[in-house]
């Protein structure tokens, strides 16, 4: 059997001691066009090859593919509290969280803003979908919601966003900016000046950062890492549409307690 995975870990969970990790597209079994740990069940890849890439991402956090917590992701703001293990099963949301030892909550991107949160001494964890849309409709304070139903504490969290489309890659129109400030006054400070008049730069894990910030989360960082400008290591949505691929692969971000 190959090696598993290594994902990108963060020190904020690292010392709560929770298994968890942003997975790159090294250490699968995925090739041509998803060459790697391409996890997307809604890819065009094999799904022969998506099934081993997901069970090698779930044995790397000790678990088995039926424990990963995979919502059918629509760019909502629900969340979505797993009980027990889903066993494939994949309800429609864009966030999931837990109590419960050996459940994994997963979330699948390729460019949107991966985020795992972490209550250690009150024992829940959750993993969330923040693309532009979810992140503006309020999918990280859902998140947070759900965890505080569970007995977490926003003072006591940590939250970490993962390799997600960093500014330097992320033009949009002008009209994008106009809608984010049209729905949360000073969100305009995450735009800046595109090349051309009517464009935009846009700060997607600031946002997100912000959105943290605004819930009371403790502390929380961003791991830094872009995935529109490293192909070797992530997938990306917007690096396929501007070279024309037909379509991309997709990376799990996880979180487990034991």
């Amino acid at each position: 059997m190959s090696a598993l995975p290594h994902p990108i870990n963060h020190a904020l969970l690292e010392r709560s001691g929770l298994r968890h990790g942003f997975f790159t597209r090294q250490g699968g079994v995925s090739t041509g066009l998803y060459a790697g740990l391409n996890t997307g069940i809604g890819s065009a890849d094999d799904p022969a090859a998506v099934m081993e890439n997901r069970r090698r991402v779930a044995a790397a956090l000790g678990g088995g593919p039926d424990d990963l917590a995979n919502c059918y992701q629509i760019h909502s703001s629900l969340t979505r509290v797993a009980t027990g293990p889903w066993a494939g099963d994949r309800p429609e949301g864009d966030a999931v969280v837990t109590t419960t030892g050996g459940v994994i909550p997963a979330v699948l991107t390729a460019d949107c803003a991966p985020v795992l949160l972490a209550d250690a001494e009150a024992r829940v964890v959750g993993a969330v979908h923040a693309g532009w849309k979810g992140a503006l409709n309020g999918v990280v304070q859902s998140a947070v919601t759900a965890m505080e139903a569970l007995g977490a504490r926003p003072h006591r969290m940590v939250a970490v966003v993962g390799p997600c489309i960093a500014p330097e890659s992320y033009e949009v129109g002008a009209d994008f900016q106009d809608r984010f400030e049209h729905h949360d006054a000073g969100s305009g400070r995450f735009f800046a000046p595109g090349v051309e008049a009517d464009k935009r730069i846009f700060d997607l894990p600031g946002f997100v950062l912000w959105r943290l910030e605004e819930a009371g989360i403790g502390e929380a960082a961003w791991t830094g890492h872009d995935t529109c400008a490293d192909a070797g290591q992530f997938y990306s949505n917007r690096r396929a549409h501007r070279e024309g691929e037909p379509d991309f692969g997709r990376l799990m971000s996880a979180i487990r307690l034991d």
